[in-house]
């Protein structure tokens, strides 16, 4: 099951952009792809070729998509016989990036963020109390355990996408996987970005741990409506988020007008 696991996510992460594959779209991708853990650090990414081909972009514009992630520190190129490009995963993710992230976001889009992530995150929860595996249950068990022992704002955000990726693989759909594993790519760091210094660990390892007993118990509809819950409160957290940020920095530029006032 580990395995198939790690081919579904990394069939997600090498699956064509939906978009014209600009170099950004491609830095993001594989960016958040490191940072969810989805590639391990030390990995070696696959050819230029190879991988502007899976990615569905042409190889000009995944190589300047790899020279920024070589300036990020986010991968290195190696020459030689056993050279090419390897992962270099930080141990936590960039703040800054994912505080303008969500500070460019607007409610409404967070909302229609919050949408997709209910009906996939529901309808995976449910089809995994009917077809997961018993070493799938034993996986969601360990991430629980991992997001409880977690040190860190990056062991966090990782062990935490991947309780919902496992819940996605355990329900045999590999399309569910596909979407689960695109949308934490572009929630997960915000959602714990959200908690700031009172990050209520216990509370989430409590939500993740009620989802996985509903499924290791098969009551497909309590583990829908667990999940859905989740996705509920982590949207009342991401808005809440977004809103203290504004606040914040409507409060930084009115100290900036004072001070060039005076």
């Amino acid at each position: 099951m580990a395995a198939q696991g790690a081919s579904a996510m990394r069939a997600a992460l090498i699956s064509p952009l939906r978009t014209a594959g600009r170099t950004d779209e491609v830095v993001q991708r594989i960016s958040e792809a490191i940072h969810l853990g989805l590639v391990v650090d030390g990995e070696q990414l696959p050819t230029e070729v190879e991988f502007a081909t899976q990615l569905g972009v042409s190889p000009m514009t995944l190589r300047e998509a790899l020279a920024v992630l070589r300036e990020q520190g986010l991968v290195e190129t190696r020459r030689g016989r056993n050279g090419g490009t390897f992962v270099r995963r930080p141990a936590n993710p960039p703040l800054a990036l994912l505080e303008d992230r969500i500070r460019s976001a607007t409610v409404s889009e967070l909302r229609d963020l919050a949408d997709e992530q209910f009906a996939v995150s529901g309808a995976s929860a449910r089809l995994a109390a009917e077809r997961a595996s018993a070493a799938s249950l034993r996986r969601l068990l360990s991430l629980v355990e991992q997001l409880s022992r977690a040190d860190g704002l990056g062991a966090r955000i990782r062990a935490d996408s991947r309780f919902h990726i496992e819940v996605a693989i355990a329900s045999q759909s590999e399309r569910l996987t596909r979407r689960e594993v695109d949308l934490q790519s572009g929630t997960a760091g915000l959602l714990w970005l959200s908690y700031g210094g009172g990050t209520p660990v216990d509370e989430v390892v409590e939500e993740h741990h009620a989802i996985a007993t509903a499924i290791a118990e098969e009551d497909g509809e309590r583990a829908r409506t667990l999940a859905e819950r989740h996705v509920q409160r982590n949207l009342r957290r991401l808005i809440e988020l977004h809103l203290r940020l504004a606040e914040r920095d409507l409060t930084e530029r009115e100290g900036e007008e004072v001070a060039d006032g005076a």
